[in-house]
């Protein structure tokens, strides 16, 4: 098994830090290839988290499935040091509300599926908003705008090709994520995949382009849904800092720490290193006074179980 010739180590040098980490699952990596510019590809991504003691990490591209791309690092390298799994998010490089994108990139092993991300209405409105300092990436391909996709059809109900999907989940028993879906359509899929069975549920970044508030939240948990929040934003080194972490332990304590997860939701170039971010994290969190042992609920157990390892 090799290293990435280009390998940077990363170095926690914190010691209660670093033994919190021993175990820890990020279910949010962006890395290379992508469109965006990125600062890491998949197997430098693996190797770092590895070093640092993270037991698995689950890679994201808004653009394509990277389920054949983490193969692709696997092989040419003799294997990876720890689990990496993805999945595919359905915007409209891979035709969007597609079911059979999503069942292929499950039956070759990935592990979520994500509605619309930067194809919802939510999105693009955030995006594209005068005066909007989110600093998304911007394709480096010259790629066309991508247009809207939502859930529901001119009568207000799920469209069938949803459903589909929905079912498709729940064949694979996969992670549903809602992608980046307006609270009230997020809202309405996750009541579909509750009524039809589907056990992992997940919410990305709440506050952040899906605008709920904490209220919302805690009835999207009584419906079995899971909540991921993302380092990025409460990293004020990071292009995506908005909040202090008095916002996030507001979400906490409204969906419960056992309902609640941290991803980085990083890997974008000029940003700080995913596992960096990490350790930023967990010592803000120890500092702000939350318990070791909630702190590796909501980096570790949590994701874990979600992940289902």
């Amino acid at each position: 098994m090799l290293k990435p010739a280009d390998h940077e180590s990363v170095t926690i040098d914190d010691p209660e830090v670093a033994a919190i980490l021993d175990g820890a699952v990020d279910l949010h990596v962006h890395p290379s290839p992508s469109p965006f510019p990125r600062r890491l590809p998949i197997a430098e991504a693996a190797w770092q988290a590895h070093e640092a003691g993270f037991q698995a990490i689950l890679v994201k591209s808004h653009h394509h499935s990277m389920v054949t791309d983490i193969r692709a690092a696997s092989e040419a390298l003799g294997g990876l040091p720890i689990p990496v799994v993805s999945g595919v998010a359905l915007n409209n490089y891979v035709g969007g509300l597609n079911p059979y994108a999503a069942e292929l990139a499950l039956a070759q092993g990935g592990r979520m599926v994500w509605f619309p991300t930067i194809s919802s209405h939510a999105h693009i409105c955030v995006h594209e908003a005068e005066g909007q300092n989110m600093r998304f990436p911007t394709n480096n391909l010259g790629l066309r705008h991508t247009t809207e996709i939502g859930i529901l059809d001119a009568e207000g109900a799920l469209k069938p090709e949803v459903l589909d999907i929905l079912e498709v989940i729940k064949a694979h028993d996969a992670i549903m994520s809602c992608g980046h879906l307006d609270a009230d359509q997020t809202e309405r899929l996750i009541e579909q995949a509750s009524s039809m069975g589907i056990k992992r549920i997940l919410v990305n970044h709440p506050n952040f382009v899906i605008g709920a508030e904490p209220e919302r939240v805690r009835r999207w948990v009584a419906l079995g849904a899971r909540i991921e929040h993302s380092i990025c934003q409460y990293d004020d080194r990071t292009s995506f800092y908005q909040w202090g972490l008095d916002t996030l332990l507001g979400f906490v304590k409204a969906a419960g720490v056992e309902n609640t997860l941290l991803g980085s939701d990083l890997g974008q170039a000029n940003n700080p290193l995913p596992v960096d971010a990490y350790g930023r994290m967990v010592r803000g969190l120890l500092d702000a006074g939350v318990s070791k042992e909630d702190v590796r609920r909501l980096i570790a157990d949590n994701p874990a179980d979600l992940l289902g390892i």
